[in-house]
């Protein structure tokens, strides 16, 4: 599948953030999307094609939406953070950041939110601050949820030395990211590895403490619609049903939530062979979300 992308750079408080872009130049009445990756990934995450229906951002611009991939601070052409100011919630102050002026040169009138893993950590964290420059229609978080098994792969990745940057061994990651080889194909698994990157350890040590130190605090100030998924063979964390509703139930003020369990895939959902399955329900979920953002304007305007 040919690809065409365009770079886009923007300068945050010192900082800079890069970003791939794709689909219509113009607006067309459908929202940004904007997508945020995990850690150990660049933006180049979604544009890994787990299939031959191609990658997320494939499938989202032939389906005539502009999509925004972000490089989080330290990945890609973005600026790294000193390991001390390496937070989430300085991801989520600066890639809102970037997200308010990609918002307006893209003329967009409505933004919908796509973070996986720890992406979908700082997605949900820039929907909770409530940004009145940032027009959100909905978010979806895939990748991650309410509970971290103990003992499990995401906190010995977070026993390493918290200042350090290291580049973790292909063949690790695999095992990681990928569920059982029935899920995915051999050139979903080289071309994820071309979008692998060295990661700050301070990520790593943040991520499974999360849903314990933030999530309780953060889904009750999420005020519009809310998509998840959890992959069924994820190596990071439960994803049972009693996980998924767990997770869904803390979002007491979204006008509605969408969760599940994305059947046949691993923790990089995206990059298995079903990984379309969830693009074509992430679309779909954000022209419901799309459709409840402009009743509310009717509504707004009624009063």
């Amino acid at each position: 599948m040919a690809k065409q992308r365009d770079l886009l750079t923007f300068e945050v408080d010192g900082h800079t953030i890069t970003a791939i872009t794709a689909g219509p130049s113009e607006p067309n009445g459908k929202p940004l999307i904007a997508a945020l990756h995990g850690g150990t990934y660049t933006a180049q995450y979604f544009d890994v094609a787990g299939s031959e229906d191609g990658s997320f951002i494939d499938t989202a611009a032939a389906h005539g939406y502009p999509v925004v991939a972000f490089d989080r601070p330290g990945y890609g052409g973005s600026t790294p953070l000193a390991p001390d100011a390496n937070t989430f919630e300085r991801h989520a102050r600066l890639l809102g950041e970037a997200l308010e002026q990609a918002t307006a040169r893209l003329a967009a009138d409505g933004v919908f939110l796509v973070g996986h893993s720890i992406g979908g950590m700082i997605a949900l964290m820039i929907a909770a601050a409530g940004r009145p420059e940032l027009p959100l229609t909905g978010v979806s978080a895939t990748g991650m949820g309410a509970v971290i098994p103990p003992g499990g792969a995401a906190e010995a990745l977070g026993a390493l030395p918290p200042d350090e940057t290291v580049d973790l061994p292909y063949e690790n990651r695999d095992q990681v990211m990928f569920g059982p080889p029935h899920t995915h194909r051999p050139d979903s698994v080289r071309e994820a590895q071309d979008s692998y990157a060295p990661v700050p350890v301070r990520e790593l040590i943040q991520a499974p403490a999360w849903p314990r130190e933030h999530l309780p605090a953060v889904a009750p100030r999420v005020t519009v619609p809310v998509h998840n998924a959890l992959a069924e063979f994820d190596a990071l964390w439960d994803s049972g049903p009693e996980d998924v509703a767990r997770f869904a139930a803390l979002f007491t003020a979204a006008p509605f939530v969408d969760a599940s369990v994305a059947r046949s895939t691993g923790h990089c959902i995206d990059h298995h062979t079903l990984g379309h399955a969830l693009h074509l329900r992430q679309l779909a979920f954000a022209a419901e979300c799309t459709a409840w953002a402009a009743a509310r304007r009717r509504g707004e305007k009624g009063n």
